[in-house]
């Protein structure tokens, strides 16, 4: 059975984006098979490998944990990108390293697209390990529908069946058509306790932590032939947006009732540590941001005067660093991601943390001030430029007022290497031997920021 559903967009009532129309067509294929996994993909992603939906069951009718696993999420591939994807789109190191790590604790969380659930899960019932016997399935709770409520009640019963549909006749499809409206959700726990989250930027990640919080467990399944592709924003202006808008929900989740640090009685101490880093890191650009401004010392004419740090604390700083970055490279290894893949990361990452983390981090503070949330913007994906060239959207350049920051990085860098240089050559025969290898330093640092800004953005 094939059934579009094309819901209603009131005036009167909000519709709630995506998670209100996931849930609409939760309610809907609930009235219409009540089927016990549920599958979701966005509108430009499809189906690569046959087998996908079958690896994803077997995770589900797994004798270990299976009957407490609530969704199986597959990693997001693009075949719009090119060739060294100098955008970060695949983002290889959060898919085939941080994800498929998060197996180990209670698993990955929802990503939005490319992902199986149990549809008991979705309601927000609890696991098998930790339900009570008898579960009340209350109108305040889905909604005053008794067809829908009787749906719930198979579905707390049934194993592995779908149920099959009654008569298409006027009185169920009206009753179809009464579940998807918006104003269904009203007075209902639809967007909060049941069903993907409302009134956020990424629902995608709340709904996960929601899950969790539950008790139940998520596994990350990767396939050598990928199991489902989709269309990815290779302008670097509509990337910046996307990044915005999900670095912009994860700050709000951050300061909202689903706080990792008070939210999900039954979350694992590390998965919670995990959820934390999803929600803070955009925080991390503030001190990038003054890291990569630090080189505009140079372009002072005198002399700034820095306390010599302490030598146990340069070794113990150094120690550390090189810890990080061990761990980093055998993460590379275990995970099978190529160098480029990793520079390509470390890259847009420092782009992002002075352009459009900053303007995230701005607009969380201009909502925590007014209550005003994050304007919701839709990527766009579609080409504008030449449609002859598959990649001619890449080379299109749209100027937007959160690269002023990172214009602002670039030059200071560059600026401080060219002054650094002229200091060097008009005082060398006057620096003593330490502030020689301070100026060679600085110069290092310098250059090794600029590389970043200026390999993404010739």
């Amino acid at each position: 059975m094939l059934v579009y559903v094309s819901r209603e967009k009131n005036p009167s009532y909000d519709h709630n984006k995506k998670a209100g129309a996931l849930n609409a067509q939760l309610r809907a294929s609930a009235l219409l098979t009540n089927a016990q996994l549920v599958i979701n993909f966005d509108c430009d992603h499809y189906i690569n490998n046959s087998q996908a939906l079958r690896s994803a069951v077997c995770f589900m009718l797994d004798q270990r944990d299976g009957d407490n696993t609530a969704f199986v999420q597959f990693p997001q591939r693009f075949d719009n990108v090119d060739p060294t994807d100098r955008y970060g789109n695949h983002n290889r190191v959060f898919f085939d390293g941080t994800m498929l790590a998060l197996n180990g604790l209670q698993g990955p969380s929802y990503l939005g697209t490319g992902c199986m659930f149990r549809r008991l899960a979705l309601y927000g019932i609890d696991p098998p390990h930790c339900r009570a016997e008898n579960v009340t399935v209350e109108a305040t709770r889905f909604g005053n529908s008794t067809l829908f409520l009787d749906s719930v009640s198979k579905s707390l019963n049934q194993e592995r069946s779908a149920t099959p549909p009654p008569p298409l006749d006027d009185t169920f499809l009206a009753e179809i058509e009464r579940v998807v409206t918006c104003s269904f959700d009203k007075g209902t726990d639809w967007g909060k306790g049941v069903g993907y989250i409302y009134d956020i930027a990424t629902e995608d990640i709340v709904t996960g932590f929601r899950i969790h919080g539950q008790g139940w467990r998520s596994m990350y399944c990767t396939m050598e032939h990928d199991a489902f592709c989709g269309i990815a924003p290779i302008n670097l202006t509509e990337r910046l947006h996307q990044i915005v808008r999900w670095s912009g929900g994860s700050l709000e989740m951050f300061f909202s009732r689903n706080n990792p640090l008070i939210g999900g009685q039954r979350l694992q101490l590390l998965q919670r540590v995990s959820y934390l880093n999803m929600t803070i890191y955009p925080v991390t650009s503030i001190f990038i941001m003054i890291y990569s401004l630090s080189p505009v010392m140079w372009l002072i004419p005198d002399e700034v005067y820095i306390q010599r740090p302490f030598t146990r604390y340069v070794l113990y700083l150094l120690v550390i660093i090189l810890m990080i970055h061990m761990i980093g490279w055998l993460e590379i290894k275990w995970a099978g991601i190529t160098w480029l893949d990793y520079w390509r990361n470390e890259q847009f990452f420092m782009i992002g943390s002075t352009s459009a983390y900053p303007a995230a981090v701005l607009h969380m503070a201009v909502n925590l001030l007014t209550k005003k949330g994050i304007h919701f913007r839709v990527t766009s994906k579609q080409t504008t430029a030449d449609t002859n060239d598959k990649y001619a959207d890449l080379y299109d350049f749209r100027w937007v007022p959160m690269l002023i920051p990172t214009m602002a990085v670039l030059i200071c860098n560059v600026g401080a290497i060219g002054v650094a240089l002229g200091k060097t050559i008009v005082y060398i025969g006057t620096w003593t031997a330490s502030k020689k290898m301070h100026a060679a330093r600085w110069v290092c640092c310098s250059t090794y920021g600029s590389c970043f800004y200026s390999t993404h953005l010739h």
